[in-house]
């Protein structure tokens, strides 16, 4: 696996659960990152309305293979 990469900070956010924010920002990512490798959860938060759970929030770095 030699080569260079690089790693960005991308947000996600589903009214469902982590989980579906952190598949919904990786995919919306593949749109416009090319060969991603893998992903790390840097944080997990969320927002509350009125009492409850309204919103899951995903921090992820996404790390990728930099063309040659």
């Amino acid at each position: 696996m030699s080569g260079v990469y690089k790693m960005v900070e991308i947000v996600g956010t589903s009214s469902v659960s982590f989980a579906e924010a952190t598949k919904e920002a990786v995919k919306r990512a593949a749109k416009t990152i090319r060969h991603m490798g893998w992903f790390e959860v840097v944080e997990q938060r969320g927002a509350i309305k009125d009492g409850t759970v309204s919103e899951f929030q995903v921090k992820l770095k996404v790390g990728f293979k930099l063309d040659e």
